[in-house]
Protein backbone atom coordinates (compact mmCIF):
# COMPACT_ATOMS: atom_id res chain seq x y z
CA UNK A 1 0.00 0.00 0.00
CA UNK A 2 1.22 3.49 -0.87
CA UNK A 3 0.28 6.78 0.84
CA UNK A 4 2.72 9.53 -0.21
CA UNK A 5 2.30 13.25 0.51
CA UNK A 6 3.36 16.04 -1.84
CA UNK A 7 3.28 19.75 -1.03
CA UNK A 8 1.91 22.40 -3.40
CA UNK A 9 3.77 25.05 -5.39
CA UNK A 10 4.06 28.48 -3.73
CA UNK A 11 1.22 29.81 -5.88
CA UNK A 12 -1.20 27.33 -4.27
CA UNK A 13 0.13 26.88 -0.72
CA UNK A 14 -2.49 29.20 0.85
CA UNK A 15 -5.25 27.10 -0.69
CA UNK A 16 -3.94 23.51 -0.75
CA UNK A 17 -2.53 21.77 2.34
CA UNK A 18 -1.05 18.86 0.41
CA UNK A 19 -1.69 16.18 -2.19
CA UNK A 20 -1.75 12.46 -1.44
CA UNK A 21 -0.94 9.73 -3.95
CA UNK A 22 -2.51 6.53 -2.65
CA UNK A 23 -2.42 3.04 -4.14
CA UNK A 24 -3.76 -0.25 -2.82
CA UNK A 25 -3.52 -3.70 -4.44
CA UNK A 26 -6.23 -5.13 -2.19
CA UNK A 27 -9.96 -4.42 -2.05
CA UNK A 28 -10.71 -2.78 1.30
CA UNK A 29 -13.35 -0.95 3.31
CA UNK A 30 -12.37 1.95 5.57
CA UNK A 31 -13.71 4.89 7.56
CA UNK A 32 -12.83 8.53 6.91
CA UNK A 33 -13.28 10.87 9.87
CA UNK A 34 -14.32 14.54 9.58
CA UNK A 35 -11.56 16.94 8.56
CA UNK A 36 -11.39 20.73 8.37
CA UNK A 37 -11.24 21.13 4.58
CA UNK A 38 -12.84 19.88 1.38
CA UNK A 39 -11.14 17.10 -0.63
CA UNK A 40 -10.97 16.36 -4.37
CA UNK A 41 -10.16 12.81 -5.46
CA UNK A 42 -9.02 11.54 -8.87
CA UNK A 43 -9.01 7.76 -9.39
CA UNK A 44 -6.52 7.20 -12.21
CA UNK A 45 -7.15 3.46 -11.92
CA UNK A 46 -9.68 1.35 -10.04
CA UNK A 47 -13.05 2.29 -8.54
CA UNK A 48 -14.22 3.88 -5.28
CA UNK A 49 -17.63 3.58 -3.61
CA UNK A 50 -19.35 4.90 -0.49
CA UNK A 51 -21.31 2.64 1.86
CA UNK A 52 -24.34 3.96 3.73
CA UNK A 53 -26.98 1.83 5.47
CA UNK A 54 -25.30 -1.28 3.97
CA UNK A 55 -25.87 0.14 0.47
CA UNK A 56 -22.92 0.59 -1.86
CA UNK A 57 -22.88 3.62 -4.19
CA UNK A 58 -20.16 3.81 -6.83
CA UNK A 59 -18.45 7.19 -7.15
CA UNK A 60 -17.30 8.85 -10.37
CA UNK A 61 -13.55 8.68 -11.00
CA UNK A 62 -13.20 12.43 -10.29
CA UNK A 63 -15.13 13.71 -7.30
CA UNK A 64 -15.24 16.18 -4.45
CA UNK A 65 -16.24 15.62 -0.82
CA UNK A 66 -17.46 18.47 1.37
CA UNK A 67 -16.91 18.92 5.08
CA UNK A 68 -18.84 16.37 7.09
CA UNK A 69 -20.05 16.20 10.70
CA UNK A 70 -19.81 12.42 10.81
CA UNK A 71 -17.63 9.58 9.55
CA UNK A 72 -17.99 8.17 6.04
CA UNK A 73 -17.35 4.58 4.92
CA UNK A 74 -15.55 4.05 1.62
CA UNK A 75 -14.76 0.86 -0.29
CA UNK A 76 -12.03 0.65 -2.92
CA UNK A 77 -11.60 -1.94 -5.64
CA UNK A 78 -8.40 -3.96 -5.94
CA UNK A 79 -5.54 -2.21 -7.76
CA UNK A 80 -6.77 1.34 -7.11
CA UNK A 81 -4.74 4.50 -7.61
CA UNK A 82 -5.93 7.87 -6.29
CA UNK A 83 -4.69 11.44 -6.06
CA UNK A 84 -6.28 13.49 -3.28
CA UNK A 85 -6.24 17.28 -3.15
CA UNK A 86 -6.66 18.40 0.47
CA UNK A 87 -7.77 22.04 0.62
CA UNK A 88 -6.97 24.48 3.39
CA UNK A 89 -9.97 25.72 5.35
CA UNK A 90 -10.44 28.71 3.00
CA UNK A 91 -8.98 27.07 -0.11
CA UNK A 92 -11.98 25.79 -2.08
CA UNK A 93 -13.57 29.24 -2.44
CA UNK A 94 -10.56 30.40 -4.50
CA UNK A 95 -11.31 27.85 -7.24
CA UNK A 96 -15.10 27.76 -7.45
CA UNK A 97 -17.96 30.24 -7.20
CA UNK A 98 -20.08 27.53 -5.51
CA UNK A 99 -20.54 28.28 -1.78
CA UNK A 100 -18.59 25.60 0.12
CA UNK A 101 -21.55 24.90 2.43
CA UNK A 102 -23.54 23.55 -0.56
CA UNK A 103 -21.20 20.53 -0.45
CA UNK A 104 -21.74 19.86 3.27
CA UNK A 105 -21.98 16.09 3.93
CA UNK A 106 -21.92 15.38 0.17
CA UNK A 107 -19.65 13.54 -2.27
CA UNK A 108 -20.28 14.87 -5.78
CA UNK A 109 -18.91 14.33 -9.26
CA UNK A 110 -16.22 16.93 -10.00
CA UNK A 111 -18.01 18.00 -13.17
CA UNK A 112 -20.83 19.32 -10.95
CA UNK A 113 -18.31 21.99 -9.89
CA UNK A 114 -15.93 22.44 -12.84
CA UNK A 115 -16.39 22.38 -16.61
CA UNK A 116 -16.95 18.78 -17.76
CA UNK A 117 -14.49 19.00 -20.69
CA UNK A 118 -11.71 20.22 -18.34
CA UNK A 119 -12.40 17.38 -15.90
CA UNK A 120 -12.37 14.82 -18.73
CA UNK A 121 -9.10 16.24 -20.01
CA UNK A 122 -7.30 15.95 -16.65
CA UNK A 123 -8.66 12.41 -16.16
CA UNK A 124 -7.30 11.32 -19.55
CA UNK A 125 -3.89 12.85 -18.77
CA UNK A 126 -3.73 11.15 -15.36
CA UNK A 127 -4.58 7.75 -16.85
CA UNK A 128 -1.69 8.08 -19.33
CA UNK A 129 0.93 9.39 -16.85
CA UNK A 130 3.65 6.99 -15.77
CA UNK A 131 4.95 8.59 -12.53
CA UNK A 132 3.43 10.11 -9.39
CA UNK A 133 5.31 13.37 -9.91
CA UNK A 134 3.80 13.71 -13.38
CA UNK A 135 0.31 13.15 -11.96
CA UNK A 136 0.80 15.71 -9.18
CA UNK A 137 2.09 18.25 -11.71
CA UNK A 138 -0.96 17.63 -13.95
CA UNK A 139 -3.34 18.14 -11.03
CA UNK A 140 -1.52 21.36 -10.10
CA UNK A 141 -1.85 22.66 -13.66
CA UNK A 142 -5.58 21.86 -13.58
CA UNK A 143 -5.98 23.75 -10.27
CA UNK A 144 -3.93 26.76 -11.40
CA UNK A 145 -6.18 27.04 -14.47
CA UNK A 146 -9.24 27.18 -12.13
CA UNK A 147 -7.69 29.66 -9.66
CA UNK A 148 -9.77 32.84 -9.26
CA UNK A 149 -8.35 36.30 -8.68
CA UNK A 150 -10.23 37.06 -5.46
CA UNK A 151 -9.21 38.48 -2.09
CA UNK A 152 -8.96 36.17 0.90
CA UNK A 153 -11.50 37.02 3.62
CA UNK A 154 -9.12 38.03 6.41
CA UNK A 155 -11.84 38.04 9.07
CA UNK A 156 -12.65 34.38 8.38
CA UNK A 157 -8.92 33.53 8.39
CA UNK A 158 -8.68 35.18 11.85
CA UNK A 159 -11.77 33.26 13.04
CA UNK A 160 -10.19 29.96 11.94
CA UNK A 161 -6.96 30.90 13.74
CA UNK A 162 -8.83 31.65 17.00
CA UNK A 163 -10.75 28.35 16.76
CA UNK A 164 -7.48 26.42 16.34
CA UNK A 165 -5.79 28.32 19.17
CA UNK A 166 -8.61 27.22 21.49
CA UNK A 167 -8.49 23.65 20.08
CA UNK A 168 -12.11 24.09 19.08
CA UNK A 169 -13.38 25.05 22.54
CA UNK A 170 -14.03 28.78 21.96
CA UNK A 171 -17.69 29.81 22.21
CA UNK A 172 -19.16 31.44 19.10
CA UNK A 173 -20.35 34.45 21.13
CA UNK A 174 -16.77 35.03 22.30
CA UNK A 175 -15.55 34.64 18.71
CA UNK A 176 -18.01 37.30 17.49
CA UNK A 177 -16.90 39.68 20.27
CA UNK A 178 -13.22 39.23 19.45
CA UNK A 179 -13.87 39.84 15.75
CA UNK A 180 -16.25 42.80 16.34
CA UNK A 181 -18.96 41.29 14.14
CA UNK A 182 -22.54 40.22 14.88
CA UNK A 183 -23.45 36.55 14.59
CA UNK A 184 -25.69 36.53 11.51
CA UNK A 185 -23.34 38.15 8.93
CA UNK A 186 -20.40 36.25 10.42
CA UNK A 187 -22.13 32.87 10.10
CA UNK A 188 -23.14 33.60 6.51
CA UNK A 189 -19.54 34.43 5.51
CA UNK A 190 -18.08 31.52 7.48
CA UNK A 191 -20.42 28.90 5.99
CA UNK A 192 -19.89 30.12 2.42
CA UNK A 193 -16.09 30.02 2.68
CA UNK A 194 -15.37 27.14 5.08
CA UNK A 195 -18.29 24.84 4.26
CA UNK A 196 -20.11 24.58 7.58
CA UNK A 197 -21.08 26.69 10.58
CA UNK A 198 -18.40 28.01 12.92
CA UNK A 199 -19.87 25.85 15.71
CA UNK A 200 -19.66 22.63 13.68
CA UNK A 201 -16.21 23.54 12.41
CA UNK A 202 -15.04 24.11 16.01
CA UNK A 203 -16.43 20.70 17.00
CA UNK A 204 -14.40 19.08 14.17
CA UNK A 205 -11.25 20.88 15.35
CA UNK A 206 -11.95 19.72 18.92
CA UNK A 207 -12.54 16.13 17.74
CA UNK A 208 -9.20 16.11 15.92
CA UNK A 209 -7.52 17.49 19.05
CA UNK A 210 -9.02 14.56 20.99
CA UNK A 211 -7.70 12.10 18.36
CA UNK A 212 -4.20 13.58 18.75
CA UNK A 213 -4.31 12.86 22.50
CA UNK A 214 -5.78 9.34 22.40
CA UNK A 215 -2.43 7.63 21.84
CA UNK A 216 -0.96 9.33 24.95
CA UNK A 217 -0.98 7.86 28.45
CA UNK A 218 -3.74 10.23 29.63
CA UNK A 219 -7.02 8.74 30.80
CA UNK A 220 -10.20 9.30 28.81
CA UNK A 221 -11.53 11.41 31.71
CA UNK A 222 -8.48 13.70 31.50
CA UNK A 223 -8.86 14.01 27.69
CA UNK A 224 -12.58 14.73 28.12
CA UNK A 225 -12.09 17.65 30.54
CA UNK A 226 -8.94 19.02 28.87
CA UNK A 227 -11.03 19.44 25.71
CA UNK A 228 -13.80 21.28 27.60
CA UNK A 229 -16.53 18.67 27.30
CA UNK A 230 -19.35 19.32 29.77
CA UNK A 231 -19.28 15.71 30.95
CA UNK A 232 -18.34 12.20 29.79
CA UNK A 233 -21.80 11.54 28.31
CA UNK A 234 -21.37 14.50 25.89
CA UNK A 235 -17.81 13.39 25.12
CA UNK A 236 -18.90 9.83 24.24
CA UNK A 237 -21.90 11.05 22.18
CA UNK A 238 -19.76 13.45 20.10
CA UNK A 239 -16.98 10.91 19.63
CA UNK A 240 -19.41 8.24 18.48
CA UNK A 241 -20.96 10.63 15.93
CA UNK A 242 -17.52 11.35 14.45
CA UNK A 243 -16.15 7.78 14.48
CA UNK A 244 -19.04 5.34 14.95
CA UNK A 245 -17.25 3.99 18.02
CA UNK A 246 -16.82 4.80 21.71
CA UNK A 247 -13.57 6.49 22.86
CA UNK A 248 -12.77 3.42 24.97
CA UNK A 249 -13.04 0.95 22.06
CA UNK A 250 -11.22 3.30 19.73
CA UNK A 251 -8.31 3.81 22.17
CA UNK A 252 -8.06 0.05 22.71
CA UNK A 253 -7.32 -0.67 19.03
CA UNK A 254 -4.79 2.15 18.58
Amino acid sequence: MKFDKYFPADQLKDYIKYYVVSENDMESEYKVFPSSGLVIGFQYKGQLATISNNKESKLTSAGITGISDGYKIFKNSADIGTILVCFTEIGFTHFSSNPANELFNLSLSLDDIFEKSKVNEIEEKLAMASTDKQRVRMVEQFLIAQLKDIETDKLIVEAIKLIYQSKGTIRIKELNEKLYISQSPFEKRFRKIVGTTAKKFASIVRFNSVLDHLSETKTLTEICYENNFFDQAHFIKDFKQFTGDTPENFKRIL
